[in-house]
Parts: structure tokens; sequence; C-alpha cells
């Protein structure tokens, strides 16, 4: 898949929900995998992605054998962000966020190409199931108008964690994207309806991932999403 992958970008946000969507009853999703070694438990699903960060099974260890050090993270928060991932980590020691960042770079690439695609078997396990909801009738939409996109996510400039937080048991954590990305939507007869085929643009999102920290199912969600305009 190399650099350049395909997204629709004057869609997309109308269609991803919010973070207000978030469901609890969607710990039945597969959602990203954080060690892709150590396939989740009871899962069928082929499409499940490494999230690193996630929480996974202690293995047995020899109590009279030295371990390793623990993992510290080379990023500091300060504020109620630091309070946020200290929490998480208190509820799940492999939490680290140098390590989720570099995997929600990887899911927010995969996420925004499986969508512009219409791949929505590959989508619906990634997403809870109010966002998938939204995915998936703009998809459908789409098809049934005869659109069709031309669309490159050129890069992502920056991924930074900008909350954190438990809600009971499930940790939430926003992820800011800021990215350059060109896009057209087609209509049937191929004339552009929106957005530009030679132009890039700058665009700023914000994803939040979150999963059971009790479950033994190490995956992460992708829960809700919002934007700058």
């Amino acid at each position: 898949m190399a650099l350049i992958v395909v997204f629709l970008v004057l869609r997309l946000r109308g269609a991803l929900g919010s973070r207000d969507g978030f469901d609890g009853n969607d710990k039945k999703d597969e959602g990203f995998n954080s060690d892709p070694s150590k396939p989740a438990q009871d899962s069928e699903n082929d499409n499940v992605i490494a999230m690193p960060g996630a929480r996974i099974e202690a293995p047995d260890v020899d109590p009279y054998v030295p371990q390793d050090e623990p993992k510290d993270d080379d990023i500091q928060f300060e504020g109620a962000l630091a309070d946020g991932v200290a929490a998480i980590r208190e509820a799940d020691p492999e939490f680290h966020a140098k390590d989720f960042l570099e995997g929600a770079n990887f899911a927010f690439e995969m996420i925004l190409n499986a969508y512009a695609e219409g791949n929505t078997k590959t989508l619906k396990p990634l997403l809870s199931s109010d966002v998938y909801g939204g995915f998936a009738g703009a998809i459908e939409d789409r098809e049934t108008r005869g659109q069709t996109l031309q669309e490159t996510l050129v890069g992502i400039g920056e991924t930074e964690l900008v909350e954190a937080y438990m809600d009971s048991r499930e940790a939430h954590v926003t992820v800011k994207f800021v990215s350059e990305q060109i896009s057209a939507l087609l209509d049937s007869e191929g004339s552009v309806i929106e957005g530009d085929p030679t132009k890039v643009i700058n665009a700023t999102d914000y994803w939040t991932f979150a999963r059971s920290t009790k479950s033994r199912n190490p995956n992460w969600t992708l829960v809700g999403t919002g934007s700058l305009s």
C-alpha cells in the first residue's frame, strides 16, 4: 500500500458520528490488536491489525528469575492529560502512549482507506456499532448514487494524544491527526461534485479509541470522531 492511501475528506466527516455515540456494548467488536503475534482470543476475523499499547494477558513467569524492567514512555504529559494517562496505566500497565500513537497512525490510514474503497467487511470489526453505522450508511448512499472517489492521503504531519480517561472499566484515548489530503467526489458521468483532484488541503481530525481494561480481548475500537472545520 506504500505511502499513498485513498481517503474521502468531504463526505467522511459527516458520516463518522461523534464521541457521544459510544456504546458500552461494543466490547464484542474486534478492533485493533496490540500484538500481531498474539491474536485476540476467540477472534475469527482476519482484518484485525496491530494497535500497540493494548492490554495483553500476562505470561506465566518464574518469580525467582529476574524480569525486564518495566517500559516507561518517553512522552511527558501535564495536567488532566497526565492524570488520564496515569489512570489508564494503573488499570492497564501494558498501555504506553508512544506505542499507542504509532499504532493510531496506521489505524487512521487503514480505516480511511477501507471507507473510501467501500470495504465494510474490513471496517466492521474495527469500529463501534454506532460509528460503523455511519460509515456503512454513507457508503451505501454513495453506491446508490453511482458516485466514485478520487482521493489521496498525501501524508500525516502530526499525531498527538490529546485526551485520555477512564470511564468505569473503559479506557478512552483521543488522538489528533493533522494531515494533507487530496479529495474529489465524482458523479456517475465522471464530473466533479465536490473537492478538487488537483488541490492538496490540510485537515485536522480527532479520533477516540476505547477498550475494556477488564476484557481478555486486547483490541481497541474506534468509538467516535470529530474534526476542525
